[in-house]
């Protein structure tokens, strides 16, 4: 664990004509990367946003192979900004120290949990100094730190116009002078100038920030894995790497667990702006991964998620989904029209759109039920609604469906049913109030 002490605790004045933080280009060594300038002029010259995660930095020799991936792209004329995680597991050993701390309060918890980030940012400058490379860490400390923060310490989310603002101000004018800024990820700093961390994972949030702002070609984001893959390689042998993904996919596999990219971070995402997954083992920033298209998806979305009203049709039996033939038949006649179906082991629940051939369908089922050795009895409910309230780590956010059971059983407005996926919950009300249940669950949403 490598944690930096010598800290100035009171801010530094910004200075854009002599860069503070700067580590002088070293002179004498390393000449491959200084840009080519017969390449500059015969092409225009990109922005890559590059972050390195913790598992890409956790040793000498893998911050040495991170560094030489930004000087190659340096030397063909790019211009970059690095963001970078803490090293190997230094913030699980500084979070594992201050849970032991006797009441140590969500300020200082983070002031200390920063500490892996504003050390990686040096070292990681110092290893591109090494090469030839003028380049400046920002640090939280600065008065021209860029990424300002809420109050929620732990889980701080970015202020997005006012963050924009200070990287264009502060950030931009770094990289038109030709230094490369590293700026640590995962930290920010509230307006009153206490340090805050934006929850594990931050630095994408970061590093999409930085793209949006400086309008970047490109983010790629250094991990420990190939890209994203069609399933958990630990699970599945034959898993392989997803050539690219749109954001709307990429949330539920997101939603999974699976650490390549921060949840939070996608509302962050510019729709022009593309990302892409690497391995770090690769060496190389311009390596093959999984490249991540469109974006960003709502914080918060409530809509009424069919045109027409929905019937819920209960199917009950004796184990039901051990019966694969009895679910291949009452498939096959709701398969026009199905909209969400949830069950148990000696029921399912079938939410299928009031179109025309709705009366046919239910006899059908009645039929395939009553006819089964398993079925029992169906019973319908019509004239409901369906509402999908959709949000980004909504499902990491505790009390989302408290709120909305809440604030509709206040306006005596019935719920039939909840169900849960990804990032959105459906919930079924009364058709008629359909738009009064919509109001006041966007208004509870909004309001917490």
């Amino acid at each position: 664990m490598v944690i930096f002490t010598g800290i100035d605790p009171l801010p530094r004045p910004s200075s854009r004509s002599k860069h503070q933080n700067q580590t002088p280009a070293c002179t004498t060594t390393e000449l491959e990367h200084r840009p080519n300038r017969a390449l500059r002029a015969g092409q225009r010259r990109r922005l890559i946003i590059a972050k390195f995660g913790g598992s890409s930095l956790s040793n000498g020799k893998k911050i040495n192979l991170a560094a030489e991936s930004v000087a190659r792209e340096y030397s063909k004329g790019n211009r970059l900004v690095v963001v970078v995680s803490a090293v190997g597991k230094t913030t699980d050993e500084l979070l594992e120290l201050t849970d032991h701390g006797a009441r140590i309060v969500e300020t200082d918890r983070d002031d200390i949990l920063a500490m892996g980030e504003r050390t990686s940012a040096r070292i990681f400058a110092a290893s591109l100094k090494s090469r030839g490379i003028q380049a400046r860490y920002f640090d939280p400390s600065d008065r021209d730190w860029p990424i300002i923060t809420d109050h929620d310490f732990s889980n701080a989310n970015p202020m997005r116009s006012v963050s924009i603002q200070r990287i264009r101000k502060h950030v931009k004018p770094v990289v038109e002078d030709g230094i490369i800024p590293v700026v640590g990820g995962f930290i920010g700093r509230t307006r009153d100038g206490r340090i805050s961390t934006l929850g594990r994972g931050g630095s994408d949030t970061t590093a999409l920030l930085l793209a949006t702002a400086l309008e970047a070609d490109e983010v790629v984001l250094v991990t420990s894995a190939q890209g994203i893959l069609t399933g958990d390689p630990n699970l599945i042998g034959n898993a392989h790497v997803l050539r690219s993904i749109d954001m709307k996919a990429l949330v539920g596999i997101a939603d999974s667990g699976t650490k390549f990219i921060h949840r939070k971070a996608l509302r962050y995402k510019d729709p022009a702006i593309n990302i892409r997954v690497i391995s770090s083992a690769a060496g190389r920033l311009d390596a093959k991964g999984t490249q991540i298209t469109g974006g960003p998806l709502p914080e918060l979305e409530v809509k009424i998620h069919n045109p027409d009203p929905v019937a819920s049709i209960t199917l009950v039996g004796r184990d039901l989904p051990q019966n694969p033939e009895l679910i291949r038949k009452v498939t096959r006649i709701i398969r026009t029209n199905l909209v969400a179906i949830s069950q148990d082991s000696d029921s399912a629940i079938l939410y299928l759109s009031q179109t025309p051939s709705l009366p046919r369908q239910i006899s059908r089922l009645h039929d395939v039920i009553s006819r089964d050795p398993h079925g029992l009895a169906l019973a319908i409910r019509m004239g409901m609604s369906l509402i999908t309230v959709k949000g980004v780590g909504s499902e990491e956010t505790p009390g989302v469906v408290a709120r909305i059971s809440d604030v509709l059983r206040s306006s005596n407005i019935n719920i039939f049913g909840v169900l849960t996926i990804t990032s959105s919950v459906l919930v079924l009300v009364d058709w008629k109030l359909r738009k009064q249940a919509g109001g006041l669950i966007r208004t509870s949403l909004e309001n917490s």
